[in-house]
């Protein structure tokens, strides 16, 4: 039983110790021109895979404040990805959209803008390696 207990508690501590041990690298978004204090800046970091298919592999959002609102990743992994960000004014927790499809929400994407369709991918990506990162994006 002495065994026993001794083995689980070095499991516990190998686990614990792992989990403090958290790696990768914090990605810091600057969203600029908020233009009211109403709502909810809403972030996502996205993959190929998810990328304008709803949230992202990792979200973070931020009370709405008229300027600049920041909005942190932390513990990302090196790979290729893309930050799309929005101000959920109305707090509904999705992009508001007039009839024929445009987005009544600001909104804004790493890497170029796209200004005669839906952003993409390829024009938003950007990789991860062993450093931090910080990008500013313009509603």
């Amino acid at each position: 039983m002495k065994k026993l207990a001794l083995v689980l508690g070095l499991a516990f501590i190998t686990f614990t110790t792992k989990a403090q041990d958290a790696t990768g690298v914090t990605v810091t978004v600057v969203i600029e021109n908020v233009l009211s204090d109403e709502g909810t800046v809403i972030g996502g970091l996205h993959t190929a895979d998810t990328f304008m298919k709803g949230g992202g592999i990792m979200n973070a959002d931020a009370p709405a404040a008229k300027g600049e609102v920041t909005l942190t990743f932390k513990n990302i992994q090196p790979g290729t990805f893309a930050i799309m960000v929005m101000h959920d004014a109305n707090d509904n927790k999705r992009m508001d959209m007039d009839a024929n499809g445009m987005p009544q929400e600001n909104y804004g994407t790493s890497g170029q803008v796209n200004a005669f369709g839906p952003p993409s991918f390829e024009n938003a990506k950007f990789d991860v390696t062993d450093e931090n990162q910080e990008f500013r994006i313009r509603f």
